[in-house]
This record gives C-alpha cells, structure tokens and sequence, in this order.
C-alpha cells in the first residue's frame, strides 16, 4: 500500500484497453489517465497530476542537459544539431536552418522487442 491506497496489481497499459470501436485515432493524454485512473484506483484529478508531473520532470531535466533513463521502458536525452542549408521543396528556395539542440526518446530494447512481436503478431492475424 502506497499512502494509504491499495493499488490494483494490472499493469498500466497493458493489453489493448485503449483501443475501442468508437476510439480509433492516436492515443492521447486523456486516454492514457483514463487507463491508469481504471488500473490503479486513484482518480482522474489525482492522475493527471501524477501524469504532468512525470512530463514536467522529464522536460525540466532535460532542459538542464541531464538525461532520463527509465529501465524496460528507455531514455529520454538531447541532441545537438547542426546548422544547414535546406530547401524548401514547393518553391526550391534555399533555406538556412540554425543549430540547435532537440529532445530525443531511445525506446529500450525490451520496448522495441514487445513493439516488433505485438506487430508480427497483427500481422499475421489478418
């Protein structure tokens, strides 16, 4: 028990729960608490908290220059990119993009393992 709280010993997201007849886009934010609000028992208000929490977190270290690593799941760093020249492909106009540094996500290798078999597995259901 967590502060008081018992907590449902399903785990986040698993399984196809998100997916529904009348729900066939991206999975959102909103989905994503729904779900975790259903598996753990605590409520939408305290799970949005939870949920923005863990973005501000992982926005605010990375902000810093430090790095999130979250075992089974992956980690979350920042690139550095290098100014360069592009064009725009409508007009051919030479466009000069300047350096910067961008927010990357390196999913674990037991995440892109489960991604693959979970894809093999669709695929050769149809």
């Amino acid at each position: 028990m967590a502060g008081g709280r018992a907590f449902s010993t399903a785990p986040p997201l698993a399984g196809p729960v998100l997916r529904t007849a009348k729900h066939s886009g991206p999975v959102t934010k909103a989905d994503i608490i729904d779900h975790i609000a259903t598996a753990t028992g605590l409520t939408k208000i305290e799970t949005e908290a939870v949920v923005n929490g863990f973005i501000t977190t992982v926005m605010q270290a990375l902000t810093e220059g430090d790095s999130v690593e979250l075992r089974g799941f992956g980690a979350f760093r920042t690139q550095y990119r290098a100014p360069r020249v592009a064009r725009n492909p409508r007009t051919k106009e030479v466009v000069e993009i300047e350096a910067r540094t961008v927010p990357v996500f390196r999913p674990s290798k037991d995440f892109r393992d489960a991604v693959d078999r979970a894809a093999h597995s669709q695929s050769s259901e149809e």
